[in-house]
């Protein structure tokens, strides 16, 4: 079983929406996080350790990965999806492009 980690800013509407999705397929262990410090659930270094894979939703997410957690980046897939900030929770196109844009990295 692979852990999936969700990362976009506040934790509030894309990552929580992916987390939803793949939580629901047997194969995954999924959480989301943010990472801003106003974030829902602010990622930290044990959601690093305990991810498989690492999906973020914009480029900046992952700068600022790499900028926290340098060395435990070293040995993770970091996936950068492109999803911008312009939907809410659950959102149906939300929903139909992260599953689309996360599915070809677990196909």
């Amino acid at each position: 079983m692979k852990n999936l980690l969700f990362i976009c800013s506040r934790n509030q509407w894309r990552s929580p929406t992916a987390e939803e999705i793949w939580r629901k397929n047997p194969n995954f262990n999924t959480r989301s996080a943010g990472t801003s410090p106003k974030a829902k659930k602010t990622v930290n270094s044990a959601d690093i350790r305990w991810a498989d894979i690492i999906f973020v939703m914009e480029k900046k997410h992952k700068n600022r990965l790499v900028a926290e957690f340098t060395r435990m980046l070293d040995h993770k897939t970091v996936h950068v999806l492109g999803v911008p900030d312009e939907y809410k929770y659950m959102d149906p196109e939300l929903v139909a492009e992260l599953e689309a844009l996360v599915g070809v990295y677990l196909a």
